[in-house]
């Protein structure tokens, strides 16, 4: 039985399901007014479970036209310098958006990145994204991508004149860009800012919502088996500090005790100046955790039993490394008598079975957020 049907829906699914939260009618002063058959809105819809999102619509009004350019504009090569990379070549589908299997993110001419790939998901409810909390709007996130020497290392007008340029000789599927732009926001003229919110409005559409936890959360209480619901309870018992609520997140930047690397990464005091964050970073969502290997900011574990192991073990060597980075260590893990988060064995492999859980295989396998055919994964 497919994974769509294996779990009976519950009242509260089939509200959300059907229920269809209207996303605002507001508009960029720079789009011109719709012409008649032009741009329909897109109805976004919000877990019945999940919050209220931060991103504000209302800046951005979803379209099916221009939710089909962003799908274009993030798997097509056209937005790096060598027309090869897109934002899909390290954001792959079924891993949730990960660059499955790379410890560090590939770019231009194979060059290797400094962090691993986060997971692009639910995005309209993060307020700060990168695993340094670079950026504080989705629709400016794309940039830090584009620009970076070892990842697209193309420039936006660079972009925006290719895009002009209409079908791209020798492209792997032809696609005439100022028609979508024309679709998508009423005009042919392409700019930096329609580029940006037709990739928003893409993205915006990754919503994770349906997984086996979700429909125990929803009321299936058969969803979950024995030692799922066993792992789940260890889990908010030692895990939800961080990983917190339906998102698994508290969007937070923490120093989870894990020594520097020849690439000495501060993370997110790279950002503040303000030595008290070295060597924090972004608490990630925990969804589709199962998919996403390998783990941490630069991709050091490669299996849940890793990451496990490194708090009920490796926390209490690493107070002991003489590292600077231990002065930063997350209050949580640096209790002396119990660093880190121990855990035997058993209680190890129940939380495991619970975050194979958040799997979400009705997203992972969505057509709607799929390839069109034009993107190469490396």
């Amino acid at each position: 039985m497919s994974a769509e049907k294996k779990y009976a829906v519950s009242g509260l699914l089939a509200l959300w399901l059907l229920t269809v939260v209207a996303v605002s009618c507001g508009k960029k002063n720079d789009d011109p007014e719709p012409e008649p058959g032009g741009p329909t809105p897109y109805n976004w819809v919000k877990p019945v479970h999940f919050p209220d999102p931060v991103y504000d619509f209302s800046k951005n009004p979803l379209t099916n036209e221009g939710i089909r350019l962003g799908m274009f504009l993030f798997y097509d090569g056209i937005m790096s310098r060598t027309n090869e990379i897109g934002c899909g070549t390290c954001h792959q589908q079924q891993a949730a958006f990960t660059h499955h299997g790379h410890e560090l993110s590939h770019g231009v001419d194979d060059l290797i990145g400094t962090r691993n790939s986060l997971a692009v998901q639910n995005m309209a409810w993060s307020p700060r994204f990168f695993w340094d909390g670079g950026v504080h709007d989705l629709d400016f996130s794309p940039l830090n991508a584009i620009e970076n020497p070892v990842e697209l290392d193309e420039s936006v007008p660079s972009i925006i004149e290719k895009l002009k340029a209409g079908p791209r000789p020798g492209a792997k599927m032809p696609v005439d860009y100022p028609q979508l732009f024309r679709e998508a926001f009423g005009t042919e003229e392409i700019t930096t800012g329609r580029t940006m919110r037709a990739l928003s409005q893409f993205m915006l559409t990754m919503v994770s919502a349906t997984s086996k936890y979700d429909f125990y959360l929803m009321g299936d209480q058969s969803a979950l088996n024995t030692q799922e619901k066993e792992g789940m309870l260890l889990f908010e018992k030692n895990c939800s500090s961080c990983h917190a609520g339906v998102l698994l997140t508290d969007h937070s930047f923490r120093n989870n005790g894990l020594v520097p690397m020849r690439i000495n990464d501060r993370g997110h005091s790279e950002i503040t100046g303000d030595k008290a964050d070295r060597y924090k970073f972004k608490v990630p969502s925990l969804r589709n955790v199962g998919v996403t290997l390998p783990y941490m900011h630069d991709g050091r574990y490669h299996s849940l039993e890793e990451v496990l192991s490194h708090y009920s073990d490796s926390v209490r060597l690493f107070m002991k490394s003489g590292s600077e980075a231990v002065e930063t260590l997350d209050p949580l893990l640096a209790n002396p008598e119990k660093p880190g988060i121990p855990l035997t064995k058993s209680e190890q492999q129940a939380i495991i079975a619970f975050l194979h859980t958040l799997t979400d295989e009705i997203f992972l396998k969505d057509p709607k957020l799929a390839d069109p055919g034009i993107g190469n994964a490396l």
